[in-house]
């Protein structure tokens, strides 16, 4: 098992790979390291690029469509030998210096995670810096999990840590939220941020809109995972008592003999009577899928079309 897996999900990064390749060889001299690039459906040539610049260190595990940041990366910690994993981006803003000293950290004081934090970005204040700084202060607050900077890819993790994290969707921002919920211990530190020199980054103003989709998964996550009963179950059981309250009213006025066809109350009396059995009834079902997550089996997210390790070229599957 080689010490160091270093995970760097790729998009179109062609111009990147080089530079990328000769500064993690450089600041990880030492190390016995691997790193595994996820192409995750680049159509510019990045995957020749990798292949042209690898050595004994270097693996290239090529997906066979784009499926989306949080998904590749899963796939590069499944194909990952490492005692210890580190994600990087393959866009040269995060620097591979920064990865021994964090690995140092992480064995030195036994932490299970230590996240990087972007102390002095090189982004765009309006379109990157601001948005982000709103959305790690919802992040903060709406999960408990108080890291400075959740959207920081440079992150180092303990093996069985990364292997559990059930990263899907795009949940890879809220990778130390997934952690916590393991009971991981996290530091964080200041690392260096570049400015990017090629290529385009894939992110834009319409990711505001996942990642608030997301958080409210991860709320659930947080706090209602192992529970959703708690969640729907005191939801349905207010709205089942509403209604009972409502409509007990409703029959002593049509015994006193008023008239309750035509108030909106009765309405309002039914809706939360049956919406509460509704919610009740979701939260038993919540339950019994919980059992079957828990207790499922090992299914991919994702196909490999290929895997190049070194000069060795393997068929991949699902």
């Amino acid at each position: 098992m080689r010490e160091l897996s270093v995970v760097i999900t790729v998009l179109n990064e062609r111009e990147n790979i080089s530079p990328l390749v000769a500064a993690i060889r450089q600041a990880l001299t030492g190390i016995d390291y691997e790193v595994i690039f996820v192409d995750d459906g680049s159509n510019d040539g990045t995957q020749n690029e990798i292949k042209a610049n690898a050595d004994e260190h270097i693996k290239l595990v090529e997906l066979r469509k784009n499926y989306g940041q949080s998904t590749a990366m899963t796939a590069g910690i499944d194909h990952a030998e490492g005692e210890y994993i580190a994600l990087l981006d393959g866009d040269l803003q995060n620097d591979p210096s920064d990865i021994p000293f964090m690995l140092q950290k992480l064995k030195d004081e036994d932490w299970d995670v230590v996240a990087g934090n972007r102390a002095n970005r090189k982004d765009g204040m309006f379109l990157r810096k601001i948005p982000s700084k709103i959305a790690n202060s919802i992040i903060r607050r709406m999960t408990g999990v108080y890291i400075k900077d959740y959207g920081c890819t440079l992150k180092i993790f303990k093996r069985e840590i990364a292997e559990d994290l059930g990263i899907y969707g795009e949940m890879h921002r809220f990778i130390p939220v997934l952690a916590k919920l393991q009971g991981a211990n996290i530091t964080q530190v200041d690392v260096k941020h570049h400015a990017r020199q090629f290529g385009h980054s894939k992110y834009g103003l319409n990711r505001t809109f996942k990642v608030m989709a997301d958080l409210i998964t991860m709320v659930f996550f947080r706090k209602y995972i192992q529970k959703p009963m708690h969640l729907f179950g005191t939801m349905g059981f207010i709205s089942l008592a509403l209604g009972i309250l409502i409509n007990a009213y409703l029959l002593i006025l049509k015994i006193l003999g008023h008239d309750i066809g035509g108030k909106p109350l009765l309405i309002l009396g039914l809706i939360f009577l049956l919406g509460g059995i509704q919610l009740i009834t979701i939260g038993i079902i919540a339950e019994i899928n919980v059992r079957t997550y828990f207790e499922g089996t090992n299914r991919k997210t994702y196909q490999v079309r290929r895997i190049f390790n070194g000069q060795a070229e393997t068929v991949g599957h699902s």
